[in-house]
């Protein structure tokens, strides 16, 4: 009689249990844990085949998404003499706003998907390969991953935000933020009224409503990942506080963070565009833009950073209980040090040097050294001037408004050498 062979168990098993489930998801498969693959457009792309299933095709989605959102604007702009006519105060071809939209900002937007899906994957996996979820946390850890895919394939959610879109975005508030006072390409005003030309037709009903779609897109899938990065920090996590990550070994998290750079620079580049035309074509200045700038810096930073601060309480609370443990510990063992080789309770024959006792000594001072400078939230002070830089990028070419090349290189130069 031959045994039976032993089933394979399934890589989640190992972290969850026989059996164990993560809703639609399953540790170790490729549909792991992503707030990208899934919602209405996702299948859309899927069908039309233009996404895969690990968001293959990338270049396809950029040329079709930019493509229907820029190339008819090119068009009719030529078929109506506004791509070039020097009559127009904003030709087509000149509109900075109209590249750095739809051919900088959502081409951005579109590969920042393919960039944090491959980042965000392994988080489920590190929470359990770092033994952060005891056992008793397990089931609700599975309960907030559940929810988080339910929110990310929700249809209502985008029908939601296309509503918005073409409700708010569009109808009350486009004349004001997309048409400069002045003769375009979008069209002309008479008699207090605006007239669109095709182009700005398609601009209004199909080009901008597609930009800002992805964008409040976005903006919903970095709640849903704060939502379910902070359902996760009120589970009673196994944090370590002597980890040398300074972080309780939730170090993790900010290598995440720099997965949102291209969704930083989009928004950057967005924000670049319309302070562009308001200064080559309404004869502003940059520095008039300084509230402007200010609020793209903290939005969106907080928008990578906010999510991480869900850790700040439970941090705080496992240093302080770190602090006061180890503290005890370091006294107990410090007072018997003190009573051995200094007050002379070592035996006779007992070297001092070369004691176990003095290397044990260290090791507890460095790991009292490492609780006490442990950080109250997963991420550094350069990882946070990183994502500065890059939401300011796009807007560094504007200095040269104020500043000519030469003196500003002449300037650079001199704090160079």
């Amino acid at each position: 009689m031959t045994a039976q062979a032993k089933p394979i168990p399934h890589p989640s098993e190992e972290f969850l249990g026989p059996g164990a489930q993560l809703g639609k998801t399953r540790l170790g498969e490729n549909d792991d844990f992503s707030l990208i693959l899934g919602g209405p457009l996702y299948q859309l792309f899927c069908r039309a085949h233009l996404c895969g299933k690990v968001l293959e095709q990338l270049h396809r989605r950029v040329l079709v998404i930019c493509g229907v959102a820029w190339l008819p604007l090119l068009l009719f702009s030529v078929l109506e003499g506004n791509a070039w006519d020097s009559a127009l105060k904003v030709p087509f071809l000149a509109d900075v706003e109209v590249y750095a939209r739809f051919l900088v900002g959502m081409p951005l937007l579109v590969l920042a998907e393919l960039v944090i899906h491959e980042r965000m994957r392994p988080v489920v996996h590190q929470f359990f390969e770092r033994e952060l979820v005891p056992d008793s946390a397990r089931e609700k850890f599975q309960a907030a991953i559940d929810s988080a895919i339910e929110l990310r394939n929700s249809v209502r959610a985008e029908v939601c935000i296309i509503t918005i879109v073409y409700a708010l975005g569009i109808f009350l508030l486009w004349r004001g933020d997309a048409v400069l006072e002045t003769g375009s390409w979008h069209g002309s005003f008479s008699r207090g009224a605006f007239h669109p030309t095709l182009a700005g037709w398609w601009f209004r009903c199909v080009s901008l409503p597609a930009l800002q779609f992805l964008l409040l897109r976005w903006y919903y899938r970095v709640f849903i990942w704060f939502r379910f990065l902070w359902q996760i920090s009120r589970l009673k996590l196994n944090l370590m506080p002597a980890h040398p990550d300074r972080s309780a070994g939730l170090s993790f998290l900010t290598m995440i963070s720099y997965a949102f750079t291209p969704l930083l620079f989009a928004q950057g580049a967005l924000v670049a565009g319309v302070i562009a035309d308001r200064i080559f074509f309404s004869g502003a200045k940059l520095p008039e833009f300084k509230v402007e700038i200010g609020a793209l810096v903290v939005i969106a930073v907080l928008m990578v950073i906010g999510p991480l601060l869900a850790f700040a309480r439970p941090l705080a609370v496992a240093k302080r209980r770190a602090m006061r443990e180890y503290g005890t510990l370091a006294q107990r063992y410090v007072r018997k040090f003190d009573e051995k080789w200094v007050r002379g309770g070592a035996r006779p024959d007992e070297h001092f040097l070369g004691s176990p006792d003095i290397q044990s000594l260290a090791d507890l001072s460095n790991s009292y050294e490492v609780v006490s400078q442990m950080k109250l939230v997963p991420f550094t002070g350069r990882a946070l001037v990183r994502l500065v830089i890059v939401a300011l990028i796009p807007i560094s070419p504007l200095i040269l408004t104020i500043i000519p090349a030469e003196e500003l290189a002449q300037r650079v130069l001199k704090m160079l050498f």
